[in-house]
Protein backbone atom coordinates (compact mmCIF):
# COMPACT_ATOMS: atom_id res chain seq x y z
CA UNK A 1 0.00 0.00 0.00
CA UNK A 2 1.32 3.40 -0.98
CA UNK A 3 1.09 6.50 1.20
CA UNK A 4 -2.18 8.42 0.73
CA UNK A 5 -2.20 11.66 -1.24
CA UNK A 6 -4.31 14.68 -0.31
CA UNK A 7 -6.05 15.82 -3.49
CA UNK A 8 -8.16 18.66 -2.06
CA UNK A 9 -6.90 20.64 0.92
CA UNK A 10 -9.28 21.96 3.57
CA UNK A 11 -10.94 25.26 2.72
CA UNK A 12 -10.18 26.72 6.16
CA UNK A 13 -7.96 26.17 9.17
CA UNK A 14 -9.41 24.64 12.36
CA UNK A 15 -8.62 27.90 14.18
CA UNK A 16 -9.20 31.35 12.69
CA UNK A 17 -6.84 34.29 12.84
CA UNK A 18 -9.33 36.12 15.07
CA UNK A 19 -9.45 33.19 17.52
CA UNK A 20 -5.66 33.00 17.65
CA UNK A 21 -5.30 36.75 18.17
CA UNK A 22 -7.85 36.66 21.00
CA UNK A 23 -5.96 33.75 22.61
CA UNK A 24 -2.66 35.65 22.29
CA UNK A 25 -4.27 38.92 23.41
CA UNK A 26 -3.07 40.67 20.25
CA UNK A 27 -5.30 43.60 19.28
CA UNK A 28 -3.43 44.97 16.24
CA UNK A 29 -2.90 43.75 12.69
CA UNK A 30 0.90 44.13 12.53
CA UNK A 31 1.58 40.43 13.07
CA UNK A 32 -1.35 38.88 11.19
CA UNK A 33 0.91 37.22 8.61
CA UNK A 34 3.12 35.73 11.33
CA UNK A 35 0.17 34.44 13.35
CA UNK A 36 -1.46 32.99 10.21
CA UNK A 37 1.77 31.14 9.39
CA UNK A 38 1.91 29.83 12.96
CA UNK A 39 -1.69 28.56 12.72
CA UNK A 40 -0.75 26.73 9.51
CA UNK A 41 2.35 25.24 11.15
CA UNK A 42 0.44 24.11 14.25
CA UNK A 43 -2.29 22.59 12.09
CA UNK A 44 0.25 20.77 9.88
CA UNK A 45 1.83 19.29 13.03
CA UNK A 46 -1.49 17.61 13.90
CA UNK A 47 -3.45 17.26 10.63
CA UNK A 48 -3.56 14.64 7.91
CA UNK A 49 -1.61 11.48 7.24
CA UNK A 50 1.75 13.07 8.15
CA UNK A 51 0.41 14.84 11.24
CA UNK A 52 0.86 13.21 14.63
CA UNK A 53 -2.89 12.60 14.94
CA UNK A 54 -3.15 10.78 11.61
CA UNK A 55 -6.54 12.44 11.20
CA UNK A 56 -8.08 14.96 8.89
CA UNK A 57 -9.35 17.89 10.91
CA UNK A 58 -11.39 20.08 8.54
CA UNK A 59 -13.03 18.28 5.57
CA UNK A 60 -10.51 17.37 2.86
CA UNK A 61 -10.19 14.83 0.05
CA UNK A 62 -7.64 12.01 -0.12
CA UNK A 63 -6.67 9.25 -2.54
CA UNK A 64 -5.33 5.89 -1.41
CA UNK A 65 -3.76 3.58 -4.02
CA UNK A 66 -3.46 -0.20 -3.76
CA UNK A 67 -1.73 -2.85 -5.89
CA UNK A 68 -5.07 -4.68 -6.23
CA UNK A 69 -8.36 -5.46 -4.57
CA UNK A 70 -8.43 -7.29 -1.22
CA UNK A 71 -10.98 -8.34 1.40
CA UNK A 72 -10.22 -5.16 3.33
CA UNK A 73 -8.90 -1.94 1.76
CA UNK A 74 -7.84 0.28 4.71
CA UNK A 75 -8.12 4.05 4.55
CA UNK A 76 -5.33 5.49 6.71
CA UNK A 77 -6.76 8.98 7.30
CA UNK A 78 -9.80 9.28 9.57
CA UNK A 79 -12.56 10.14 10.24
CA UNK A 80 -13.80 9.10 6.80
CA UNK A 81 -16.96 10.92 5.75
CA UNK A 82 -17.65 9.26 2.40
CA UNK A 83 -16.18 7.44 -0.56
CA UNK A 84 -16.02 9.71 -3.61
CA UNK A 85 -15.01 6.96 -6.04
CA UNK A 86 -13.23 3.64 -6.47
CA UNK A 87 -11.33 3.38 -9.73
CA UNK A 88 -9.11 0.61 -11.06
CA UNK A 89 -7.03 -0.33 -14.07
CA UNK A 90 -8.68 -3.29 -15.77
CA UNK A 91 -6.83 -6.23 -17.34
CA UNK A 92 -6.15 -4.10 -20.44
CA UNK A 93 -4.62 -1.29 -18.30
CA UNK A 94 -7.61 1.01 -18.95
CA UNK A 95 -8.88 3.00 -16.00
CA UNK A 96 -12.45 2.21 -14.95
CA UNK A 97 -14.74 3.48 -12.18
CA UNK A 98 -16.33 0.83 -10.01
CA UNK A 99 -20.08 0.99 -9.42
CA UNK A 100 -20.83 2.13 -5.84
CA UNK A 101 -23.17 -0.85 -5.40
CA UNK A 102 -20.20 -3.24 -5.38
CA UNK A 103 -18.55 -2.07 -2.15
CA UNK A 104 -19.28 -0.73 1.32
CA UNK A 105 -17.50 1.61 3.72
CA UNK A 106 -17.06 0.32 7.26
CA UNK A 107 -15.09 1.40 10.33
CA UNK A 108 -13.86 -0.53 13.34
CA UNK A 109 -11.18 -0.06 16.02
CA UNK A 110 -8.48 -0.17 13.32
CA UNK A 111 -10.12 2.56 11.25
CA UNK A 112 -12.18 2.92 8.11
CA UNK A 113 -11.99 0.43 5.26
CA UNK A 114 -13.70 -0.51 2.02
CA UNK A 115 -14.92 -4.06 1.57
CA UNK A 116 -16.84 -6.04 -1.02
CA UNK A 117 -20.61 -6.31 -0.62
CA UNK A 118 -22.00 -9.84 -0.25
CA UNK A 119 -22.67 -11.48 -3.60
CA UNK A 120 -20.30 -9.15 -5.47
CA UNK A 121 -16.92 -9.89 -7.07
CA UNK A 122 -13.95 -7.57 -7.43
CA UNK A 123 -12.93 -7.05 -11.07
CA UNK A 124 -9.58 -8.26 -12.43
CA UNK A 125 -6.88 -5.57 -12.30
CA UNK A 126 -3.74 -4.87 -14.28
CA UNK A 127 -0.49 -5.59 -12.43
CA UNK A 128 0.72 -2.17 -11.20
CA UNK A 129 1.32 -0.47 -7.83
CA UNK A 130 -1.67 1.85 -8.27
CA UNK A 131 -4.10 -0.66 -9.80
CA UNK A 132 -6.89 0.45 -7.42
CA UNK A 133 -7.50 4.01 -6.24
CA UNK A 134 -10.01 5.01 -3.59
CA UNK A 135 -10.83 8.71 -3.37
CA UNK A 136 -12.53 9.71 -0.12
CA UNK A 137 -13.41 12.69 2.00
CA UNK A 138 -12.26 12.81 5.60
CA UNK A 139 -12.44 15.22 8.49
CA UNK A 140 -14.76 16.38 11.23
CA UNK A 141 -16.52 18.87 8.95
CA UNK A 142 -16.14 22.64 9.31
CA UNK A 143 -13.66 24.29 11.67
CA UNK A 144 -16.31 24.57 14.39
CA UNK A 145 -16.83 20.77 14.20
CA UNK A 146 -13.22 19.95 15.09
CA UNK A 147 -13.16 18.67 18.70
CA UNK A 148 -12.43 21.50 21.12
CA UNK A 149 -9.39 19.77 22.71
CA UNK A 150 -7.70 19.69 19.28
CA UNK A 151 -8.57 23.35 18.64
CA UNK A 152 -7.17 24.30 22.06
CA UNK A 153 -3.99 22.32 21.33
CA UNK A 154 -3.54 24.31 18.10
CA UNK A 155 -3.96 27.57 20.03
CA UNK A 156 -1.36 26.46 22.59
CA UNK A 157 1.11 25.51 19.86
CA UNK A 158 0.55 28.92 18.24
CA UNK A 159 1.14 30.55 21.62
CA UNK A 160 4.41 28.66 22.03
CA UNK A 161 5.57 29.70 18.55
CA UNK A 162 4.48 33.31 19.08
CA UNK A 163 6.05 33.73 22.53
CA UNK A 164 9.43 32.32 21.53
CA UNK A 165 11.72 30.17 23.65
CA UNK A 166 11.12 29.89 27.39
CA UNK A 167 11.99 26.39 28.50
CA UNK A 168 9.73 26.27 31.56
CA UNK A 169 6.70 27.47 29.59
CA UNK A 170 7.56 25.20 26.63
CA UNK A 171 7.55 22.09 28.83
CA UNK A 172 4.20 23.04 30.41
CA UNK A 173 2.62 23.78 27.02
CA UNK A 174 3.99 20.52 25.56
CA UNK A 175 2.43 18.53 28.39
CA UNK A 176 -0.94 20.21 28.05
CA UNK A 177 -0.94 19.79 24.25
CA UNK A 178 -0.20 16.07 24.57
CA UNK A 179 -2.89 15.60 27.20
CA UNK A 180 -5.44 17.41 24.99
CA UNK A 181 -4.68 15.38 21.85
CA UNK A 182 -4.06 11.97 23.48
CA UNK A 183 -7.64 10.68 22.98
CA UNK A 184 -7.49 11.56 19.27
CA UNK A 185 -4.15 9.96 18.35
CA UNK A 186 -4.28 7.03 15.98
CA UNK A 187 -3.24 3.88 17.79
CA UNK A 188 -1.98 0.81 15.98
CA UNK A 189 -3.62 -2.42 17.14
Amino acid sequence: MLAPVRTVAPATMPVSLAEAKAHLRVDHDDQDDLITAQIKAATAYLDGYAGILGRALVTQTWRQDFAGFADRLPLPVSPVIAIVSVSYFDGGNVQQTLDAGVYDLFADARGAYVTLRPGQVWPVTFHRADAVSITFTAGYGAAADVPEPIRQAILLIVQRLFDGADTSIDVAIDRVVHVLIAPYRARPL
